[in-house]
């Protein structure tokens, strides 16, 4: 069920980290080839945010059988969840998942 503040916007978009263009189903959200985003909602759809800054995937987590990518603005450090989609680059989503690894090992 979609949050009640959820916005469908069917978008196409030029990433602005890799440059792929982007075929928008009005629930993208981020890049499928490099998972990047653009900090430019508040609530999922509104348009509303003023950063516009680079969302960096953070981590994977895993809810059930769902994916989550958590991603974080490079300009104001907010983060954001966004549900994995089935074309996203799964090289990509290993890279995340590996980085964030090696991120929390204690050292």
């Amino acid at each position: 069920m979609a949050d009640a503040r959820f916005i469908k916007n069917k978008e196409d978009f030029k990433c602005e980290n890799c440059g792929f263009e982007v075929l928008g189903d009005g629930y993208t959200n981020h890049c499928p080839k490099c998972l990047y985003s653009l900090h430019i909602d508040i609530n999922p759809g509104d348009r509303a945010s003023k950063c516009r800054g680079m969302m960096r995937p953070e981590k994977i987590e895993k809810r059930g059988k769902k994916y989550i990518i958590i991603h974080k603005c490079e300009k104001c450090g907010e983060e954001k969840k966004n549900k994995m989609k089935e074309e996203d680059n799964f090289e990509k989503i290993i890279e995340v998942v590996k980085i964030a690894n090696n991120e929390n090992k204690p050292k």
